[in-house]
């Protein structure tokens, strides 16, 4: 069950450029369990991660800095230039929230999908089947 929005993902050029706007103008602050200074490496995207916390909610936003030529968001960026990617949902059960959206007729995308599912820690789901955007599903973090 989807169980709120996790996150809002954007890319960005650079994490000096996404900080310009977020931290500098916005206020949002760097999430402390990001690493410095290269973010959390995605290795399926080439991409370094930062998370920024937004205001006292939960909400965050994930900042992705392309690093890899041949991967999708490195090619996504040169397209479409920086700004939304992506919406992330938190999930009590990624893998089944992940089958029941397929069974719904929305198209799963992730690099190395399993045919059943098993072992899914995220899940992406191509943006014409789910109204523009990609979507992805993450763990629901621990509310306190």
């Amino acid at each position: 069950m989807i169980v709120g929005l996790d996150h809002i993902g954007i890319v960005a050029h650079s994490i000096d450029e996404a900080r310009a706007t977020l931290e500098a103008k916005m206020g949002f602050s760097l999430d402390a369990g990001t690493p410095l200074p290269d973010g959390a490496y995605f290795a399926p995207e080439g991409t370094h991660n930062y998370m920024f916390q937004v205001g006292t909610g939960e909400t965050r936003i994930e900042v992705l800095i392309p690093v890899v030529p041949e991967a999708g968001t490195y090619k996504y960026l040169q397209r479409f230039g920086p700004g939304l990617h992506h919406w992330g949902y938190g999930c009590d059960d990624v893998a089944e929230e992940a089958a029941r959206l397929r069974a719904r007729g929305l198209r799963q995308i992730d690099l190395g999908e399993r045919p059943d599912g098993a072992n899914v820690s995220v899940a992406f789901f191509h943006p014409k089947s789910t109204g523009g955007i990609l979507t992805e599903l993450v763990p629901a973090r621990r509310r306190i």
